[in-house]
């Protein structure tokens, strides 16, 4: 018979009833409870840091306490398991622990033809359902008001199926509390990199509490869509020509935190953090002191900086993972951060060059560049124009409402470094306004003044050159560097042998060089109108079979030059990038040592649950 559900770590499964006895033989609620298995659903989402949280829970939940419906018990469905289980087997790996033996999807899962039900439906139920535009208005109508969670992937699904030949949605991970990262992107053919398309992103909503930005996205998002398809010829280019992505919110779980206090009363850091109390702008690695110590010696490379080891021994948010896995899967060439609480636009690097000084013009060897990219915002952004000095952000009046970000105020472990030093992206911070949670009355005036800004930043990834490297035969060489002379920051071809180098006007001494091939060198000269991005292709000869000369043209001083974004070993030779655990939250266990976590579970119960271990 079907008994009422009552237990609390199961409380939101999408049914009310289960019956006993169950799969794993418990008998009784209070049996279910005392389990081993039942007490690693309630830590779980501790253990793994928010990966896989609430799904693995509610997976468990289907075999710990089974559906009941007239009398039977229903089987969650098999295909459900595997695709969970191919997600987020890393995530347990990660901790050493075993996949747990109860979510084994060949025995507690039926087949599709078999009878059965998707323990995962009512987390994706509000988020599936369409929601039409107020009646009386045209699909084009975008509503300038808040988002919640629910209604903002609502509204990019619903923009995403306006303009499917363009636009698509996808998730780069989970918050967490379980929310999905939802990312809108826009591309001639969404989905897939194209060759010599450059990249770009735009986050928002890092701090839960600053929620122009997200809003910014969400309008951005709708308006690319509806003037795409009435024909604007600008957007029409730039969507044609470049692959964007927009990622309205980085930290839903702090904006709900924020919301519940509302615009006008919410505090200056309420919801800031995400749900683990961590501030996601201080959570990446730290590569800027790193650069500092590389940059004093000669010969020694200073970009693509791998993750230090001991980085993933501390508190990692899922948020930070997501997107660090997001760039190293993508080729990206230019970012924005949206934030808000001033009025202006800040560039590498956040953290001074000395730790001790709070504020210290610190700039990066693309100095030039970033200005110029900071500019591209600003200089079309009427209140970051406007010549009062009473106004928001006044005070950066006189620097042109850009500035030198540890030049403003000097941290550790934000994400704009960390782009810079570990990938080739480039990424700048906006401050939107003063107001962190804006009424809603001024969100179409906020619109106004960054619509132009956006647009314009967009484009100027198609400032310097572009191009493919390639052998004799026309094989791609992918992980081959450019460097520009005088620029001692170098970039790296895509897995096609393209690449993209963001740069200023004026001439330059351009490298192409890859382990095994001769390096070649051309001059290129930007002039200063030049909006679209010149093509520098290179064909890279095979170097003879000798040693010698092979040394001879590559070796340098630390990691070599074919060292991917991945990382390296510390004596520089290449590492597979997929290698570093995201994920990996203490140091490796020493040979025979039980992992970190077994002494908490083995204290609960006389009967040790051995099948967490992996050995």
């Amino acid at each position: 018979s079907c008994v009422d559900l009552q237990l609390r770590t199961c409380s939101d499964a999408p049914y009310n009833h289960t019956t006993f006895p169950t799969p794993l033989e418990h008998r009784t609620r209070e049996a279910v409870e005392a389990s081993s298995e039942y007490i690693l659903l309630s830590v779980l989402h501790h253990l793994l840091e928010g990966q896989c949280n609430p799904d693995l829970r509610l997976l468990g939940c289907a075999v710990l306490a089974p559906r009941c419906e007239g009398g039977r018990a229903l089987r969650p469905c098999r295909h459900v398991c595997e695709g969970l289980r191919e997600a987020c087997q890393p995530a347990f790996d990660a901790i050493d622990m075993a996949w747990p033996y109860f979510l084994d999807c060949r025995r507690y899962f039926a087949r599709d033809e078999e009878v059965c039900y998707d323990p995962l439906e009512k987390l994706r139920a509000g988020l599936e359902a369409e929601e039409a535009p107020p009646s009386g208005l045209p699909p084009t109508f975008i509503r300038f008001a808040h988002h919640p969670y629910a209604q903002m992937v609502r509204v990019l699904k619903r923009t995403a199926a306006r303009c499917t030949h363009v636009a698509k949605t996808y998730s780069i991970g989970r918050s967490f509390e379980g929310k999905d990262l939802l990312v809108i992107e826009f591309s001639g053919r969404p989905g897939q990199h194209e060759l010599m398309e450059p990249e770009v992103k735009l986050i928002g909503n890092i701090h839960g509490n600053e929620v122009a930005g997200r809003e910014m996205l969400i309008y951005l998002a709708q308006y690319l869509c509806s003037e795409y398809l009435l024909g604007n010829p600008r957007v029409q280019r730039l969507i044609n020509t470049t692959r964007i992505h927009l990622l309205p919110s980085m930290n839903p779980d702090g904006y709900e935190v924020a919301a519940a206090e509302g615009a006008g009363y919410n505090g200056w850091t309420s919801g800031r953090q995400n749900a683990q109390n961590l501030d996601l702008n201080r959570n990446f690695p730290d590569l800027t002191s790193e650069y500092y110590q590389l940059a004093e010696a000669r010969g020694v490379r200073s970009d693509h900086i791998p993750i230090p080891q001991h980085y993933w021994w501390g508190k990692v948010a899922p948020e930070t993972k997501a997107i660090m896995k997001w760039m190293r899967t993508i080729p990206f060439v230019l970012s924005a951060s949206l934030h808000g609480g001033d009025l202006v636009v800040s560039y590498p690097f956040d953290f001074s060059k000395h730790p001790q000084e709070e504020k210290m013009f610190s700039p990066t060897p693309d100095e030039k560049m970033f200005k110029l990219l900071s500019r591209a915002y600003a200089d079309v952004h009427p209140m970051m124009m406007d010549k009062s000095e009473h106004r928001c952000g006044g005070n950066f009046l006189k620097r042109g409402s850009i500035i030198n970000g540890a030049d403003w105020y000097s941290f550790t472990g934000g994400m704009s470094d960390f782009n810079y030093l570990h990938t080739n992206c480039f990424e700048i911070t906006v401050e939107l306004g003063c107001v962190k949670f804006p009424p809603e009355e001024a969100l179409y005036t906020l619109w106004q003044h960054n619509k132009e800004s956006l647009l314009n930043f967009m484009e100027t990834v198609h400032r310097g050159i572009k191009g493919v490297v390639m052998d004799k035969f026309g094989k791609p060489v992918k992980n081959a560097r450019i460097l520009v002379k005088g620029i001692r920051h170098d970039i790296t071809t895509a897995p096609d042998g393209d690449y993209w180098r963001l740069l200023p006007p004026g001439s330059h001494i351009v490298i192409a060089q890859a382990p095994g091939y001769s390096k070649v060198i051309k001059k290129v000269t930007i002039p200063a109108r030049m909006k679209r991005a010149g093509r520098v292709d290179f064909i890279l000869q095979p170097l003879g079979m000798g040693p010698k000369k092979f040394l001879h043209g590559l070796r340098r001083t630390g990691p070599g030059p074919h060292t991917p974004p991945g990382g390296a070993s510390p004596r520089g030779a290449p590492t597979e990038p997929d290698v570093d655990p995201l994920g990996a939250r203490r140091p490796p266990s020493a040979s025979g040592s039980k992992p970190w976590w077994w002494s908490y579970f083995s204290s609960l119960s006389p009967h040790r649950p051995r099948w967490l271990l992996r050995y």
